[in-house]
């Protein structure tokens, strides 16, 4: 019996039922508790996992995620629950969480013996039986299923499926925080351990003093990766400073920006992950209690957290004498009612004390000062996850990934006109060229790349002439844009920038509590602008569209950068990057809305004139019956025209008429 076994017969379950604090080793080495048939228990559900996570018996992996459930996995997988119990196989049945390849979506990963991991994609329930016949019966593969192929012709042959990390959009990217998703079922805790989960947890318990935990996080380098990027260690050497009776950790889980689903799937396909970070942060700073504030509209992500922390418990590292160290931890999920503004600390402190989630002065920052007036760390999920893996591989492992001031590897969501929509984990220092068309594969159609959103609404568009920025902090704020939490939208040669900064400005609007007026007000403004920028010039009346005009972009750039230097909270402070940065680098079409009263990409609607091309049209009609507004006229068989003042830009007549003798300037 070695030392750990040892330790365990001596210590564990004695009497609390609770295990030592080298219960992880113990099971992940193999070693049981001769005091304890709990213990033994624990051991046989471990190994069972390590078994489906090593291929050793047959098992059926269906991605069901939030995005693989819309596309119906939850019905894949009872088909295949009904298929093999007919054929009475002896088959494992795995639900995970996203892998990540979005859109190719409901993925499904079969796992025979001795064969490598093979992956479907956009699989159907009439694609169920077929699988099940092909490859689990036959020992086939499905080649018109398969995500990757080798050879694109190929079908039947194993050595023709292409490896996950041989297809382009899994090739360029490092996935450490996202290693699990997709592999293992979020809600066991057998799983988790079996990839080496809470091994960080159980070795800094054993050999780390807190402070020793925050010098490990200072030397990885770690920054926060909810957006503004200050580095963790610092942060967490100031509440750990603090004397206080009690203290208090946050996880933000109130993911707000459109296009952004990083801490989503992370909580749905590997929840145990953040909740390691979240002790560890805990011990480093001596919180007693943590939250985990995630947004009502994350049910999935919600349900799998209740699972995690309800198993996190039952194996004694949430608690009292977590891992018998006498540490204790304990945490619950605040359900938050989806106002972006609650993404911001103070306001996130607000919403769980009971209050209006509105920002508060600063200073006091919240690690002096925080929930209920005690000393609280607030880190968003991503930054938890990357806590965990720091300790299980070392800071110094992961201080040398990524750049000098940037360290680690952050997951961005690839959304908008790409063709690989999805979840993608890229190294600090790759190019915003890299992550679009390398992994995302490009501009689907044959259309034009015009632009990216990167850093939410908050964040910056950026053209073509930047694309080649490396993604780290400092790069991207030279550029005008930001971090921010991951959301990452592409844009063709279709869209119109000024109706981009007008989607945005409309969603900052209506999100800002209306605290300060900088915000209240001044972002106000800025929509009113915006869409007497995209109106019809038939409505230029009143006096404001006439100073606009007159005074151009400068009144627009005037009123930004106030809103930008007054606001209190971070919303407002970057609540009008959507349109300096739009402003920087696509001034020519604000001047194109201003002064032409034409949208060069032919976005809004109101600025479009329709006309008729008299050599084609024959005079059928259609579009004369189509036409809400008895706007065209002409006779019989005879070309038509249009009156321009009736039009209402309904698009009725261009879309329906049979030979495209309708078009727009």
């Amino acid at each position: 019996m070695n030392a750990y076994s040892m330790n365990c017969f001596e210590n564990c379950w004695h009497s609390s039922e609770k295990p030592c604090i080298h219960f992880v080793d113990c099971v992940q080495q193999g070693q049981k508790c001769d005091c304890s048939d709990e213990s033994t228990r624990r051991l046989e559900q471990y190994k069972r996992a390590l078994l489906l996570i090593e291929h050793d018996i047959p098992v059926i992996l269906v991605g069901m995620g939030t995005c693989g459930l819309a596309n119906g996995a939850r019905q894949i997988l009872e088909a295949f629950k009904a298929e093999c119990a007919a054929r009475e196989l002896n088959v494992t049945l795995i639900p995970v969480g996203c892998v990540g390849y979005c859109a190719r979506e409901v993925i499904v990963d079969v796992k025979l013996p001795g064969r490598p991991r093979v992956s479907y994609c956009e699989v159907t329930k009439k694609d169920v039986a077929n699988i099940v016949e092909t490859t689990l019966v036959n020992g086939a593969i499905v080649g018109d299923k398969l995500l990757g192929l080798y050879e694109a012709d190929g079908a039947g042959d194993w050595k023709e499926a292409a490896l996950l990390s041989d297809i382009p959009f899994f090739a360029r990217q490092h996935r450490i925080n996202l290693e699990n998703c997709g592999v293992i079922d979020p809600e066991s805790i057998d799983q988790y351990l079996a990839r080496g989960g809470y091994a960080g947890l159980s070795k800094l318990l054993q050999t780390h003093e807190p402070q020793n935990v925050i010098n490990d996080v200072l030397t990885s380098g770690l920054r926060g990766r909810g957006g503004g990027g200050f580095p963790t260690g610092k942060k967490w050497q100031f509440a750990h400073d603090q004397e206080a009776d009690k203290k208090y950790l946050i996880c933000n889980a109130d993911e707000g920006d459109p296009g952004a689903f990083m801490d989503r799937a992370l909580l749905e396909g590997d929840p145990h992950r953040v909740v390691e970070g979240m002790i560890i942060a805990a011990y480093a700073i001596g919180a007693s209690y943590g939250y985990i504030y995630c947004r009502a509209e994350y049910p999935l992500a919600i349900q799998r957290l209740e699972k995690t922390l309800e198993e996190a418990r039952a194996y004694g590292l949430l608690g009292n004498n977590i891992l018998g160290s006498g540490f204790n931890f304990n945490m619950r999920i605040k359900k938050g009612a989806g106002a972006f503004v609650c993404g911001e600390e103070t306001a996130l402190i607000n919403s769980i004390e009971g209050r209006r989630g509105m920002p508060r002065p600063r200073p006091p920052f919240p690690a002096v000062s925080g929930l209920f007036g005690k000393p609280t760390i607030i880190n968003n999920v991503e930054t938890f996850a990357n806590v965990s893996t720091i300790f299980r591989h070392g800071p110094e492992w992961y201080a040398a990934i990524g750049t000098q001031t940037s360290k680690g590897t952050k997951i961005f969501a690839l959304s908008g006109n790409v063709t690989n929509v999805g979840l993608v984990e890229v190294p600090m220092g790759v190019t915003l060229r890299e992550v679009i068309f390398d992994i995302g594969g490009g501009i689907p159609d044959g259309k034009k790349f015009k632009a990216v959103q990167i850093g939410g609404p908050s964040g910056g568009a950026l053209p073509e002439s930047v694309i080649d920025t490396p993604i780290d902090y400092e790069h991207l704020r030279e550029v005008g844009a930001m971090m921010g939490s991951g959301g990452l939208v592409v844009m063709d040669e279709d869209t119109c920038m000024v109706d981009l900064a007008k989607y945005f400005m409309t969603f900052i609007q209506s999100e800002s509590c209306g605290k300060c007026i900088p915000c209240r007000e001044g972002t106000l403004r800025l929509l009113e602008i915006l869409e007497r920028l995209t109106r019809s010039h038939r409505n230029e009346q009143t006096q404001e569209d006439a100073m606009l005009r007159f005074q151009g972009m400068v009144y627009l750039e005037r009123l930004a950068s106030v809103i930008q230097d007054t606001s209190l909270c971070g919303l407002g402070q970057t609540a009008a990057n959507p349109v300096l940065s739009t402003l920087h680098y696509f001034r020519d079409e604000y001047e194109a809305h201003l002064y032409d009263r034409t949208c060069p990409a032919g976005a809004c609607s109101e600025l479009l004139t329709y006309h008729i091309n008299t050599d084609i049209c024959n005079g059928c009609g259609v579009c004369v019956r189509k036409c809400p507004e008895n706007a065209i006229l002409g006779e019989k068989k005879k070309a038509h025209y249009i009156i321009d003042e009736k039009c209402i830009r309904c698009d009725q007549c261009r879309t329906n008429c049979n030979f495209d003798a309708i078009y727009v300037n």
